[in-house]
């Protein structure tokens, strides 16, 4: 399972349980933890709640360890540079009381995304949702419509990308999973269909937690390219093909094709692999004559994969 974690400009160096004073407190299990510089509280079980978790600065020159007291009360800090140790009081009442305060059920996740639950965002993904329900019952039949909440596990990576995640496939299967035996210790049965709020979470928690930036990519085409004669690191198109079909989660030479034809607006009805398997031949001149000699980081998000490079070194759609 994929959960979004505490998210404080570090990842996290340690974890402890917090310990408990009587029998009685097992009912609620609370995690403490340091990162760079910083030492927090986390609420269990983990579930991407933005307000189940708190963190201060201990440290500014970095936290080098953390030690608990045996009855939970206190927590211990070193520093590394300062040389110093604190104790801290754990207050458990004042992050219940931020819990409280941020709402139930999907309320705390609504403000993770942009605008909230009345935001241009999660209207656009109330209304993939439902179109991925018409998609799935066949766009062009007469038929009486099933009125549904749920859509097929095989709908959830459209809607995804639909709405700006471009998952892996391995991240494809971890969803899957997730989703699949998210009851079986209940019920022993496998789910195969999922809910709006449902999908909603598991966005949440799967999604890149900062965003996607061009530092990532940019990052792929120095360890994967060249610096070229303007000093940019690039990559010649015949090894950025090669790449595709052989490297990582490659792709077949039929979906590559129809990949780039869609892309390139080539291929007017969408996402298809039968004509492919025809179009071969010519699909391989034309990716010579669409592709550049050579491909930068900017030319593959801007020119090859259609995106809007933000001023702040991120992209959008």
């Amino acid at each position: 399972k994929t959960l979004l974690g505490p998210t404080y400009g570090s990842p996290i160096k340690q974890t402890q349980v917090l310990p408990v004073k009587t029998t009685l407190d097992l009912q609620r299990r609370y995690l403490v933890f340091i990162n760079k510089d910083k030492v927090g509280l986390q609420i269990l079980p983990v579930d991407g709640n933005p307000h189940k978790t708190c963190a201060i600065v201990c440290h500014p020159d970095g936290v080098a360890g953390m030690a608990l007291s045996y009855d939970g009360s206190y927590a211990f800090t070193v520093g590394g540079r300062d040389r110093s140790v604190v104790q801290w009081e754990v207050n458990l009442s004042a992050l219940e009381a931020a819990v409280s305060l941020g709402g139930e059920d999907l309320t705390p996740f609504y403000g993770l995304v942009s605008g909230g639950r009345e935001g241009k965002f999660y209207r656009e993904l109330e209304d993939y949702f439902y179109y991925s329900q018409l998609r799935s019952q066949g766009i062009d039949t007469m038929e009486t419509r099933k009125v549904s909440e749920h859509i097929c596990l095989s709908e959830v990576p459209y809607v995804m990308r639909a709405i700006g995640f471009y998952p892996s496939e391995e991240k494809i299967d971890d969803m899957f999973n997730e989703i699949k035996f998210s009851k079986y210790v209940d019920t022993g049965k496998l789910i195969d269909k999922i809910n709006l709020p449902d999908f909603f979470k598991i966005y949440l928690n799967h999604r890149p937690p900062f965003g996607n930036t061009m530092s990532g990519i940019q990052e792929s085409f120095k360890v994967l390219g060249y610096t070229n004669s303007k000093g940019e690191k690039a990559i010649q198109r015949e090894d950025f093909l090669e790449l595709l079909l052989t490297k990582g989660e490659h792709m077949t030479e039929e979906e590559m094709h129809d990949c780039f034809a869609t892309l390139f607006g080539l291929n007017p009805e969408g996402w298809k692999s039968e004509p492919a398997a025809s179009s071969v031949k010519g699909s391989k001149i034309c990716l010579k004559e669409e592709l550049p000699d050579e491909i930068t980081a900017e030319i593959f998000a801007t020119e090859i994969l259609g995106l809007t490079i933000a001023e702040d070194s991120g992209y959008g759609q």
